[in-house]
């Protein structure tokens, strides 16, 4: 028996704070919830300074892939 796939993990790091500064750090990797009505509409929801996730502009953005190991880590210093 298969196991389900498991949603994969997405980071992307802010490359525009304007407007957001207190919530978005430039340079900072910031892990993404997934959220297809989202990204269909030009936005990425993303676990901000806050520690709750919110919708921003994707043009904010720059996604990236991380190897596991290092997605692990982040997840397990995240928490």
């Amino acid at each position: 028996m298969r196991r389900p796939a498991r949603s994969q993990v997405r980071f992307a790091v802010c490359i525009k704070n304007s407007g957001y500064e207190a919530s978005l750090e430039i340079g900072k990797l910031y892990r993404m919830i997934p959220d297809q009505e989202a990204e269909r509409h030009g936005y990425l929801r993303i676990v901000d300074e806050s520690g709750e996730d919110y919708g921003y502009s994707a043009d904010r953005f720059f996604t990236i892939d991380v190897p596991k190991p290092l997605e692990r880590a982040l997840l397990k210093a995240a928490s």
